[in-house]
Order: C-alpha cells, then sequence, then structure tokens
C-alpha cells in the first residue's frame, strides 16, 4: 500500500467543517491502495470538540502528532476574551468590541503570517524531514487554511523533492475576512508572495469549487483542479425519519456578521403576522451565532420563533438534517461570495430536504442546488424571490408534498470523491 503524508491542522477530536474534508478522505483512501499518515498537533486550539468523529478513523490510518505553541492566549487576554474559543472567521457572540479588539486583530494580521500557527512550521519541517527518513511517504498533501500547513508542506518538498498536492478548503489572499485584517502594505505583500509560492511550487493544487480554482489560475497561470466537499453515505440513516410536526427551517453552522441575511428576516417577519404560518413555523439555528444576527432576529421579532442549539456532534446534526421541512444555506455577503461552497451543502442535499440558499444566484453553490435539483437561490436582497419561495414550501407542507427529486447528488459521496483525489495521486507517483 503507498503512503500519503497529510498535513491538516484539524482532526478528531475537534469537530467542525475544517475537520471532515480530509477526515472522511482519510476514511476512504485504503480502498483505493493508500495509507493515510496524519500530521497534526497535539494540544491545537479547537473551537469545538466532537467524539463522534473518531469512529471515521480509519485501522489503516497512522496518526503523527507534534506539540504546537500558539500565541492565542496572549491574544484572548490582550483583546479581554480570556477562557473563549478562538474562531477564525471573526464570529462575536456577546458582542464585545472596542480598541483593545481592534489592535489584537491588527497584530494578528501584521504580525502571524501566514496566521498564528507559523510557529510550528520550522519545528514541523525538522522533524518530518527525520521521519520521513525512516519512514518514507509516496506524496504529501497540505490542507489550508489555516495556510502555515501549506508552508511545511513547501519546505518538506525543496528539502525531500516528494510530490505534493496543495489542498485549498478556502481561499487565502481572496477569503472573505481578508479586509478585516487590516493588513499592512508589507503584510499584503507578504500573504501574496507566500501564495503564488505555493501555488507555484505544488505539483497539484485543488480547490473545493470552481470559481476558487479560476481565481487561482489567474494568479498562477497554471491548471487548478477541483474536488468539491461532499457528504458521506455511512452518515445518511437508512431508518425511516419523522419530519418535524412545525414547519422548520433549519440552519446548520456558524451564522457570522457577514453572514446575517438581514432581508430575510424581514421576509419572515411579514409571514409571520399571518396567524395560521406563525403557529406552524419554527427557525432552528444549530451552531454559534453572531451578536449582530440575535439583534436582528430580535428587531423582526423573530426570536420567539427562533429555537437555538449552540452545538451538536456531527451525528445529531444529520438528523436534525433530514427531519427539517427546509434547510437554510446562508452565504457570506461578501466580495467573494460567488466562489463560497460550504461543505454543508452536500450534506443538506444527502438528507433530501428542500434547500433554500440566500446567496449569489450565479454562483457556485447556486450552479450545484440547481443542476441537482434540490433546492431554489435566492440573492441576498431579493425579498420578493423570498418570499414566495418560502410561501411556496409552506403551502407544499400544508398539503404534505414537501419533497424534492434530486438529481445526481451521488457524485458528491466521499467515496467518489475520494476515487477522484486518488487518481492524482497515481499520476504523480506513477
Amino acid at each position: 500500500m503507498r503512503r500519503v503524508l497529510i498535513i491538516t491542522y484539524y482532526w478528531p477530536p475537534g469537530g467542525g467543517a475544517g475537520v471532515q474534508r480530509w477526515l472522511k478522505f482519510a476514511k476512504y483512501l485504503p480502498h483505493f491502495g493508500w495509507q493515510p499518515v496524519i500530521y497534526t498537533p497535539e494540544n491545537p486550539e479547537l473551537p469545538v470538540i466532537d467524539e463522534s468523529l473518531l469512529k471515521d478513523i480509519p485501522k489503516e490510518a497512522e496518526i503523527v502528532k507534534q506539540k504546537i505553541w500558539e500565541p492565542y492566549e496572549w491574544y484572548k487576554r490582550f483583546a479581554g476574551r480570556k477562557g473563549e474559543k478562538i474562531n477564525t472567521g471573526f464570529l462575536n457572540e456577546k458582542g464585545k468590541g472596542g480598541m483593545a479588539e481592534k489592535i489584537a486583530v491588527w497584530l494578528r494580521g501584521n504580525l502571524f503570517i501566514p496566521d498564528a500557527r507559523k510557529y510550528w512550521i520550522n519545528p514541523s519541517v525538522n522533524f518530518l524531514n527525520d521521519y520521513l527518513k525512516q519512514h518514507p511517504v509516496d506524496a504529501i498533501i497540505s490542507s489550508g487554511p489555516p495556510h502555515s500547513m501549506h508552508i511545511i508542506a513547501l519546505k518538506l518538498k525543496q528539502r525531500n523533492n516528494i510530490k505534493w498536492i496543495a489542498d485549498f478548503r478556502d481561499p487565502w489572499t481572496n477569503i472573505d475576512y481578508y479586509q478585516d485584517l487590516m493588513l499592512t502594505s508589507y503584510a499584503d505583500k507578504k500573504h501574496h508572495q507566500m501564495e503564488r509560492e505555493v501555488l507555484a511550487n505544488a505539483d497539484v493544487v485543488v480547490a473545493v469549487g470552481k470559481t476558487m480554482a479560476q481565481e487561482f489560475k489567474s494568479i498562477s497561470g497554471k491548471n487548478i483542479e477541483v474536488i468539491t466537499n461532499g457528504y458521506d453515505d455511512d452518515d445518511v440513516s437508512r431508518s425511516t425519519v419523522t419530519l418535524d410536526s412545525k414547519f422548520t427551517i433549519a440552519h446548520i453552522g456558524t451564522l457570522v456578521k457577514s453572514r446575517n441575511p438581514e432581508q430575510l428576516w424581514k421576509v419572515l417577519s411579514d409571514l409571520v403576522t399571518n396567524s395560521d404560518f406563525a403557529s406552524d413555523f419554527k427557525l432552528v439555528l444549530t451552531g454559534k451565532v453572531d451578536f449582530n444576527v440575535k439583534q436582528s432576529l430580535d428587531k423582526n421579532g423573530l426570536l420567539q420563533y427562533t429555537e437555538f442549539i449552540e452545538y451538536l456532534p456531527h451525528d445529531e446534526v444529520i438528523k436534525v438534517q433530514q427531519r427539517s421541512q427546509v434547510l437554510l444555506l446562508i452565504l457570506n455577503n461578501t466580495q467573494n461570495a460567488k466562489g463560497i461552497l460550504t461543505g454543508k451543502l452536500f450534506e443538506y442535499m444527502s438528507a433530501k430536504r428542500p434547500v433554500l440558499c440566500i446567496g449569489a444566484t450565479d454562483g457556485d453553490a447556486a450552479e450545484i442546488v440547481s443542476s441537482t435539483e434540490t433546492g431554489i437561490t435566492c440573492n441576498f436582497d431579493d425579498g420578493n424571490k423570498m418570499k414566495q419561495s418560502i410561501s411556496h414550501f409552506y403551502q407544499l407542507y400544508k398539503s404534505g408534498g414537501l419533497t424534492i427529486n434530486a438529481n445526481g447528488v451521488e457524485r458528491y459521496s466521499r467515496k467518489s470523491l475520494t476515487e477522484k483525489l486518488v487518481e492524482h495521486l497515481n499520476y504523480l507517483v506513477k
């Protein structure tokens, strides 16, 4: 069996979207003749813990861990957030802010390049150089963000001339919160320089979406492969699922400020003036919710209809998706909205419940929702279409006919996507 070293910051028992992609690839790699060797921190800063994901680690996997030093304790003390977990996407749960927070963000963006895991780069390179002499591998894969993982792989390739795949779950300099880092011209130039170096030196660059791939191609001039996120057949319940009796619209995942759908809340506020809709309706938000989102819900009189579930293990999240009447997908209303393709979309599709997507109607997510016939996409400010769509779903719910006939969803199964990855691995080491 060939061996591939996978450098990833996120790994079980950590939870959340950042863990899913490479955990699922690792799960299915042995089916195609590749042993995953996971290199990950022993003591990472993890926003959530999900022990249920440990069952997906294949018995063939070799797990290699080294301690990491991160400046987050200093950062949290400085910003007045001692004891909190840090979320990279600027989630603000308690309405805090002020000058200390702004200074801390400035320091984070300008001193820790490419990110706060930079202090793990050189120790990891030194450790892995020695490790690879005793335990050779056929290829390396790095998963980012954090993009420090790519820099580790870059240095290993330069010293060992091993074939390398750089996998991007999110963009680098075009990520939605890049402008919030308050970068100096030097820091901005440094980020772009490192991004170009990784793109130029990786043997294969993989992006999770078509738009991201096009953006990377414009930077590097090389073809970028697209392997989306997906769903795992093993996660889909085979038993009969009883749908919620209420007209539940459920969102799974973190709701940061840039995902606050003001227009949607106004539409729902208008709809609950209808007594029948109001008595049937429930909004379920599973995951951490930004303070600004809660303020908007309150302003629109929706708190009484909202159930907040801060955290559920992944296997319980799957059940919420399968029993909800409508699944709500909210994309970041930012300059890169067209290219945002969240992992939860594919699990939504596997749940076989209608998807209401709020985002760019000409974006990657909208294209997949349309091609698989799994739902409707409304632009961020298109209140009329939102109201028509929700009213349509509600009428079908009342008549007992709220279903979808999904088309082609199976091509997004984790096993199929791993087979696509293995094609690149086999080509590199043939």
